[in-house]
């Protein structure tokens, strides 16, 4: 979930919600092409037949856009308490429209994440499905079927190639299910007919690891980094805050394997958790694990909480560090969003640990994505943005306060202390 917290003063998320797109197949066409596409690179036969056998329950006549579309989505499986549906895409890339992070396009091969990160930002995606329960997000998968093939014709139609796309934004394009439908494997595919584009992968997956082949050839065609999101190196707060993602140093490992090949590889120090992964030590601790893996660049950001992370993340506070949750929710109670001396005092942190490091990554920074016309794309504004249910007023985002300013988080950090040893 790296860049979803890498800019945390940014007044709305980046990830459009919904994909943007003219009319949808029908129903019944869209689900057999669907489990088709699935089952051709990934599902074998008996799974695919029982997608037609076992659809998910009819939509309701109330139901639009991206939640109809996932209520006709059939099911292909269900193990470990996770279920999986294929989901017919309307679009593939979705704009970046805040216009403050360094690339102007996402791209997402799945909705929703196994990994069931604790304090995960992106679980509000869910809600734009009609998916209000926040465990969702994790026990319901959404494999985007035709997006490789959306993406082959978006890329195709472009007019400024010359535009960031970041895979990996909301969802992690190598979670565990991406090793049964190779949806991001076939995006890598899409990539590979291409030259000259400019792209990134973020993911907490060593499973990243499989593709190697794909992306050395994506490093000789394109402008391309991977970002390896670690938020600590201690391995038993990275279990208890990240269950089912692979520990800490496996991805170091990754992050080593990936240098070695000739792929510029970063790591995202992100989400910094107040009280947990902030202390001077922690960050230096990451950031020298980094650097000794020849990784080339670093980037920090401060947890932020969406309404729907907020309800995930406190009672996982008050059960394993009762000593902060009270702090969190007076820090977070007026905003998702922190901003003020403590969030100054990070990013003045982050940049010594760049430099002490040389952990700058310089060619990894284009310039900020400007705001570009929808023309650059042949996307529909006006329905991504309906689709998305952005800018409504469930949003749930403040931007009145501040927040506060730098906190004494001392008697939370010596609970965490007791309990994980040195952090």
């Amino acid at each position: 979930m790296g860049w979803g917290h890498a800019i945390r003063s940014m007044p709305e998320p980046f990830e459009s919600a919904g994909p943007c797109a003219d009319a949808a197949p029908a129903a019944a066409a869209g689900q057999d092409h669907a489990a088709s596409v699935l089952a051709a690179h990934a599902v074998p036969v008996a799974i695919a037949r029982q997608a037609h056998a076992t659809p998910a329950p009819p939509a309701r006549d109330r139901l639009v856009g991206i939640a109809k579309l996932a209520a006709e989505s059939p099911k292909l499986r269900e193990r470990a308490g996770a279920e999986y549906f294929a989901l017919l895409s309307r679009s593939a890339l979705n704009r970046e429209s805040s216009g403050r992070m360094p690339f102007a396009w996402t791209l997402n091969p799945y909705r929703g994440c196994e990994f069931g990160c604790k304090y995960c930002y992106a679980r509000y995606t869910h809600e734009f499905m009609e998916h209000r329960d926040g465990l969702d997000f994790e026990r319901k998968i959404y494999a985007k079927s035709n997006a490789p093939e959306l993406l082959r014709a978006e890329l195709a139609a472009a007019r400024d190639k010359g535009l960031a796309i970041a895979l990996g934004t909301a969802t992690d394009p190598y979670q565990p299910a991406e090793m049964q439908f190779k949806v991001t494997r076939r995006m890598l595919e899409v990539f590979a007919r291409f030259e000259g584009l400019n792209f990134s992968i973020t993911t907490k997956s060593v499973l990243i690891l499989r593709d190697l082949d794909l992306l050395c050839e994506m490093a000789a065609r394109h402008r391309f980094s991977v970002h390896m999101t670690v938020t600590t190196t201690n391995e038993k707060l990275a279990r208890l805050m990240e269950p089912l993602a692979p520990p800490p140093a496996k991805r170091l490992e990754a992050v080593r394997e990936l240098s070695r090949a000739g792929i510029r590889t970063g790591v995202n120090l992100m989400p910094i958790l107040p009280g947990l992964t902030d202390s001077p030590a922690q960050m230096e601790s990451v950031a020298r694990a980094a650097a000794a893996c020849g990784a080339q660049s670093l980037y920090g950001g401060v947890l932020f909480l969406m309404p729907s992370a907020y309800a995930q993340f406190l009672p996982f506070l008050g059960r394993e560090f009762p000593c902060l949750a009270k702090r969190y929710k007076k820090l977070y109670a007026r905003s998702a969003y922190l901003n003020g001396e403590y969030k100054d005092e990070i990013s003045k942190r982050v940049a010594e640990l760049r430099a002490r490091y040389s952990l700058d990554g310089r060619r990894d920074e284009p310039a900020l994505a400007r705001r570009y016309q929808q023309f650059a794309l042949p996307f529909c504004e006006a329905a991504q943005a309906r689709e998305s249910g952005l800018g409504t007023r469930d949003s749930g985002l403040g931007t009145r306060g501040s927040g506060p300013g730098t906190r004494d988080w001392g008697r939370g950090l010596q609970f965490a202390v007791a309990k994980f040893g040195p952090l």
